[in-house]
């Protein structure tokens, strides 16, 4: 929860179009991070290649109107 809190903040502040790459050493990263993405509107890009040490690293694109989530719940839709 706390990654996905930090991520929404994060990329509040990042323009539309904007490319982030998200190291993530949580094992649910793989399947949270996509879902994330399309409950948000964010695109989720995929994997990222090395060089990224031992976690594993996933590459998303900033929306330019992405859909709001509940301020305590990030995995929630904003009612």
């Amino acid at each position: 929860m706390r990654l996905l809190l930090e991520l929404r903040s994060e990329l509040a502040t990042l323009p539309a179009g904007t490319i982030v790459h998200l190291i993530a050493s949580d094992p649910a990263a793989p399947l949270d991070q996509p879902a994330w993405c399309h409950l948000t509107g964010h695109a989720y890009l995929g994997l990222v290649p090395p060089p990224y040490g031992d976690a594993p690293a996933y590459a998303l694109r900033v929306a330019a109107a992405p859909r709001a989530t509940a301020p305590d719940s990030p995995w929630r839709p904003q009612a």
